[in-house]
């Protein structure tokens, strides 16, 4: 399964970047996320790679993120692995003639056993809960600058 989203933000892109680029504020926009950890690799470079803990209703989900490219804010790229799913997210950041920046992501989904049947019979939820992600990051850089918190 392969789509993507975009949502413009309302801020510089050198602000939007700043935010996204530093995984501590994950805490702040993506609902659920409980930890991320450096488990080999040089933080924030190609090949380094994460371990991430997210609470999704009664459940505790955990993957594996690999960072695959990071030249923001052209791209940021990396796949999550977790069990029966592998996805591939590629952001990128285009500052809009307004002074906005245009937020983009491409992704690419892969999976098996009982993941693919609900892949099958509800794509649509995978595409609610990437502009879902999107949507909050929009509001958190927001709310941020209008805070001057940059």
């Amino acid at each position: 399964m392969n789509y993507t989203s975009q949502v413009i933000i309302d801020a510089p892109i050198d602000k939007v970047i700043i935010l996204f680029d530093n995984p501590e504020n994950m805490s702040k926009w993506q609902e659920g996320f409980i930890s991320m950890t450096l488990k080999s690799g040089e933080d924030r470079k190609p090949g380094a790679k994460y371990d991430m803990k997210y609470k999704m209703g009664k459940r505790e989900i955990e993957m594996v993120e690999t960072i695959l490219q990071h030249d923001l804010p052209r791209i940021f790229s990396a796949t999550y692995e977790a069990k029966n799913m592998w996805n591939q997210v590629d952001n990128s950041f285009h500052p809009t003639e307004d002074g906005k920046t245009l937020y983009t992501t491409d992704n690419t989904f892969k999976m098996r056993g009982m993941m693919k049947i609900i892949g099958i019979l509800m794509p649509g939820a995978f595409k609610k809960q990437s502009q879902k992600f999107l949507n909050d990051f929009k509001t958190y850089v927001e709310k941020e600058v209008s805070n001057n918190q940059l």
